[in-house]
């Protein structure tokens, strides 16, 4: 089951993979880089300069839309909690991924502490494809 959260919440959890540009110093657990948001979008967007609805249309563009979903999930794996800094009553770019997850491959992807939406039972296939130059690091 692949959740999210923030580096406050789950930063210690084994699951834990940080979507975002830097982590707090005490961080160890795995990064995932191709899901950071583009420093100039977050920069824009934390300034003002750029709107929620300009950073959700941008990352969309420039972040996921390069991305197979497929291929994360098998790069991550099916147990994962995606953490940044936000929390979770703030709009998050973590938000934009879990609805991109959610909806091309029939999860559900909540936050650490909610409960599911519904009891869905779907499990997603695994393709065979994987990233070619893509790598989950870890610290």
């Amino acid at each position: 089951m692949v959740q999210t959260s923030n580096f406050s919440k789950s930063g210690k959890d084994p699951l834990a993979i940080a979507i975002s540009r830097s982590s707090p110093s005490w961080y160890m657990g795995r990064i995932f880089p191709p899901l950071y948001p583009p420093e100039d979008l977050l920069e824009g967007y934390r300034s003002g300069v750029i709107s929620q609805e300009e950073y959700t249309r941008r990352y969309n563009l420039e972040v996921l839309a390069k991305l197979d979903q497929y291929d994360v999930i098998d790069m991550i794996e099916d147990d994962a909690i995606l953490i940044c800094w936000c929390s979770s009553e703030k709009f998050c770019h973590r938000q934009l991924v879990a609805s991109w997850l959610e909806e091309a491959l029939d999860i559900q992807v909540f936050e650490v502490g909610s409960k599911p939406k519904t009891k869905k039972t779907t499990r997603f296939r695994h393709r065979d494809i994987h990233m070619s130059q893509t790598t989950l690091c870890v610290h």
